[in-house]
């Protein structure tokens, strides 16, 4: 073949997508199927789709379901997990394990799960999604999970609605990522099933570290295998940590630089997007006396002889 006739014949030559693209096109044409075919709730700022007994929003119930069958993300032994229900602490544990940048794993659109293979050892990845809705290799990776829980009165995020709506659907279970008491009920299990150090999952509660935050610092450590020596600790490194990440420390930013992790590249979210008031029964100046009793009775009942007291 000349060189005029290969110009000439490559100029119409298309190439086939890989086999790869097509199963993961695939994938996202099943996926985008099954979730327009689930039960569905307005109320939010978005509706609301129930998969396996949780609430979520459309993209993050496509986005799990695609993790839970592909091959896109591979977990490593040494992942280390931060899971939170949403508006429970979430930007401070960050904060905490070192680091503010850290990649949500179902916050991915195409092309995104592929970019997790790329990240160095040890990982640090975070989510919102309940333990049940792990892809099952993530449960047999050996990897760690950090799991923090928040009073459920002061796990507000919904200035978007009136009080009273946002409390009567969060009371049903119905909130982005909700039932809020199943999904701690889920890693409080799992927690408490490995006796001693053995246990992948570590399962703090905001309100205790807010009254000792330097124990909790250290302990937090430990779990991740970056325990502080007792030089660090005679030199006061656990509080330093502390005191970097603090809320008066992290609220001070202007505004946050989100990598938005395969999405559309760096944008620069408010702070008011991640930082609230921080503080601890700030519920009261927000809710009647009459709707704190009535939630603390149904989670009361929820979470009856688990041991988990919120």
């Amino acid at each position: 073949m000349s060189s005029s006739q290969a110009k000439e014949k490559g100029s119409t030559t298309q190439i086939a997508p890989s086999s790869e693209a097509v199963a993961s096109e695939e994938i996202h044409d099943t996926t985008d199927d099954l979730v327009s075919k689930l039960p569905r709730r307005e109320g939010w700022s978005e509706p609301l789709v129930l998969y396996n007994n949780y609430w979520l929003r459309p993209h993050f119930a496509a986005t799990i379901m695609r993790l839970q069958n592909s091959n896109s993300f591979k977990p490593r032994h040494d992942d280390i997990i931060l899971a939170t229900n949403p508006k429970c602490g979430t930007t401070w544990m960050k904060a905490l394990a070192f680091t503010e940048v850290v990649p949500g794993i179902e916050i991915t659109l195409d092309g995104g799960l592929a970019d997790f293979d790329k990240l160095p050892s040890p990982r640090l990845l975070a989510t919102h999604m309940p333990l049940s809705l792990f892809p099952k290799s993530i449960a047999t990776s050996g990897c760690r999970v950090v799991y923090m829980c928040r009073e459920p009165k002061d796990a507000r995020g919904h200035n978007h609605i009136d009080l009273e709506s946002a409390f009567s659907m969060f009371s049903q279970g119905f909130s982005p990522y909700g039932p809020f008491w199943d999904h701690c009920l889920e890693y409080w299990k799992e927690s408490i099933a490995s006796p001693g150090n053995s246990s992948k999952v570590l399962f703090l509660k905001y309100e205790d570290m807010i009254s000792d935050p330097v124990e909790h610092v250290t302990r937090l450590a430990t779990f991740l295998g970056v325990p502080f020596s007792t030089e660090e600790e005679e030199d006061g490194v656990p509080q330093e940590v502390v005191r970097l990440c603090s809320f008066e420390k992290l609220s001070s930013l202007h505004a946050v630089q989100s990598g938005d992790f395969g999405r559309r590249g760096d944008i620069v979210l408010d702070k008011s997007v991640f930082f609230r008031k921080g503080k601890v029964g700030d519920w009261v100046n927000h809710m009647s006396e009459e709707m704190g009793r009535e939630l603390d009775c149904i989670v009361q009942e929820k979470l009856k002889g688990s041991g988990l007291v919120l």
